[in-house]
């Protein structure tokens, strides 16, 4: 086991639902890391009967803060599908609150061969050993997190947004399906790019698009995947971003999109 398996622990309630504790150790800027969120409500509808199939698509919508230290309750519920896909919905409430605080879709699917392409390839980087380490300090969770950075240097007084960074969760955990739904999160916030330091920032929602394979997903290991960030438009308050997650072979692991809110 490791820090972040356990972390993600459920402890079955009754049928499709389950209880889960929010570890402070994985806390974020104004309660719990989103991307920790993310994974835990994905490993809820894998870890339960009859979720066949792996994970295709993700989208989270975060409603309310999730205090760090509190127990929480999910529900999974399956909103049907065909021999190929299955939907399902999961939602997160806090111990004591009347309020939902976050809701999630997911597609499970089965892959099977196909006709292939690739429109993108990934871009030349050095490897991530001959680069210097960094956490970040954004709360407790990027403690867990080793990234290395490519390009740029730095996160602020920037004239573009992109941003090319290796990343892992560094307890050793194997890539999977819901460590891919940590990890797309944990880049710094657009916003960030364009201004002299932090500020105040927020997922509003999150979709992760997975590609590979559970079998492509088990040759990378617990080694470094290659972010490629970019914001898209920085606005009114919002600021949208999509990534690419390449494995250290080249190939396109999965796709996010974020809404972020900043102030």
């Amino acid at each position: 086991m490791t820090a972040l398996n356990d972390s993600l622990a459920l402890e079955t309630l009754g049928p499709n639902l389950y209880r889960g504790h929010a570890d402070p150790a994985y806390l974020g800027p104004s309660g719990m890391f989103g991307g920790w969120i993310a994974a835990l409500m994905l490993k809820a509808v894998l870890d339960g009967p009859s979720a066949e199939s792996s994970a295709s698509a993700l989208t989270v919508n975060f409603l309310n803060p999730v205090p760090a230290g509190s127990s929480l309750t999910l529900r999974r519920q399956s909103l049907g599908g065909s021999r190929s896909l299955a939907h399902w919905r999961c939602d997160l409430s806090v111990e004591g609150s009347d309020d939902l605080a976050v809701a999630a879709t997911i597609v499970l699917a089965k892959r099977r061969d196909s006709q292939g392409f690739v429109e993108s390839a990934m871009p030349e980087v050095p490897a991530p050993e001959g680069l210097e380490t960094y956490h970040g300090s954004a709360g407790p969770f990027s403690e867990h997190n080793d990234q290395r950075r490519v390009a740029p240097d730095t996160p602020f007084n920037q004239n573009s947004t992109r941003s090319l960074t290796w990343q892992r969760e560094d307890s050793g955990r194997p890539l999977d399906t819901v460590q891919l739904a940590y990890l797309c999160d944990i880049g710094a916030p657009r916003v960030y790019f364009i201004s002299d330091g932090r500020r105040p920032s927020s997922t509003i929602t999150l979709s992760l698009y997975i590609h590979a394979t559970d079998a492509e997903l088990r040759t990378c290991g617990d080694d470094f995947i290659l972010s490629d960030t970019i914001g898209t438009r920085i606005e009114h308050s919002t600021v949208g971003e999509k990534s690419s997650l390449w494995s250290r072979s080249g190939k396109l692991l999965a796709t996010s999109e974020q809404l972020c809110w900043f102030r």
